[in-house]
């Protein structure tokens, strides 16, 4: 008689295993889109940042180079010039990084790093594991009951 209600309640059981497996993964690539969507959109606001950035210093970097060349040749003193050398290093970098191809640079960088020079991102320890999480919230945990 326990054979007769094992088989049933076996398939049952590998049912129920088939849709918490398919479940979780339901969930990972949920999790995954999610994270995806919330860089892409810390992405885009950091570009609009530089971009809006950029209204603002270039309006100040032109004001200043027009002062500036002003008063060279007022004083006939191109020393007086000078101050443009660095603001214009400033004003090339959030240029490229708002409109130019900065971006794609530092993501091919970035891809490079990763396939040629992965030993630079190893943790130190290596990385972390469940058994080390419970290892230190153990040490952490003033109320810890041994099973």
């Amino acid at each position: 008689m326990g054979f007769l209600l094992s088989k049933p309640v076996s398939d049952s059981l590998k049912a129920q295993q088939e849709f918490m497996l398919m479940n979780s993964r339901l969930q990972l690539e949920r999790q995954l889109l999610m994270q995806n969507q919330m860089r892409e959109r810390q992405a885009a606001m950091q570009i609009a940042w530089t971009r809006e950035f950029l209204k603002y210093f270039g309006t100040f970097f032109g004001l200043a180079a027009v002062g500036l060349t002003t008063g060279a040749i007022k004083k006939n003193n191109p020393v007086v010039l000078l101050p443009i050398v660095p603001l214009s290093f400033i004003f090339a970098y959030q240029y490229d990084m708002g409109y130019g191809t900065m971006l794609q640079r530092i993501k091919g960088e970035a891809e490079n790093i990763l396939e040629t020079q992965s030993a630079l991102l190893e943790l130190p320890k290596g990385q972390l594991t469940y058994e080390d999480l419970e290892k230190i919230r153990r040490a952490q945990s003033k109320i810890y009951i041994e099973k």
